[in-house]
């Protein structure tokens, strides 16, 4: 009999213990399009550790809930109106330094994930094409106070930085940038030649330059190496 009841205490009193040994971390959604918050929940419905807490489909809107409730991550879209998610992110960063990051989007722009990288110090990037399995795992990662990108993003990520080392490489001056723009929008060397306050003569002469550094020979080839190497 008495063996039963210390067994019948001892059973009670580790219930508790086991429920406060998960630790429940708070989410918030942001995104312009209310079917993928509403899908992102769905993904997370029944899960133990993770809860969310607040939703909305304006960064603004998203700042002032942000002051109203404790939040652990925050999953945010980038491409939005009014404010990008990049500036949001800027912005949580600023105001709630304690807040982790993830971003979403339909492409992982190796730039942009670099920019919020520095800006925002985000931990993690994914796209909105993964499944169930690897967002948890994502969440589980950033939560634990580590970091997580996605395959493609790194991938995109690694051709960013090896775009910016090779148009280094190439050395093209602000000014020749600028032309390249210019060109690219289908400016005559004359009506390039107004709006920058130079002369035709001093026009063709950058124009010879940029063909040589970025080793093309025609505006068609030239303006896909802009494209290619986002200077257009």
């Amino acid at each position: 009999m008495f063996n039963i009841y210390v067994w019948s205490l001892i059973n009670t009193a580790s219930e508790p213990a086991k429920k406060m040994s998960i630790r429940k971390f708070s989410l918030a959604i942001v995104d312009d399009h209310q079917i993928v918050i509403d899908g992102l929940k769905s993904l997370l419905e029944g899960l133990e550790n993770f809860s969310v807490v607040a939703e909305c489909t304006a960064p603004l809107q998203m700042l002032e809930l942000l002051k109203q409730r404790p939040v652990d991550i925050l999953l945010t879209d980038v491409m939005m109106p009014v404010m990008s998610g990049a500036e949001l992110a800027k912005e949580v960063r600023k105001k709630f330094p304690a807040i982790k990051i993830l971003a979403l989007s339909m492409s992982g722009q190796g730039e942009l994930v670099n920019q919020m990288i520095s800006d925002a110090d985000i931990a993690g990037y994914v796209l909105k094409n993964i499944g169930k399995k690897e967002l948890i795992f994502a969440l589980d990662k950033i939560s634990a106070g580590g970091i997580y990108f996605s395959e493609e993003v790194l991938n995109e990520m690694a051709k960013a930085s090896d775009l910016k080392k090779e148009n280094a490489t190439v050395n093209l001056t602000g000014r020749e940038v600028e032309i390249i723009r210019l060109i690219e929008k289908e400016y005559s060397n004359k009506l390039i030649a107004d709006s920058l306050f130079l002369s035709e003569r001093t026009i063709e002469t950058h124009r010879k330059n940029i063909f040589r550094k970025t080793k093309t020979n025609s505006v068609l080839g030239l303006i896909k190496y802009a494209y290619e190497h986002k200077l257009a």
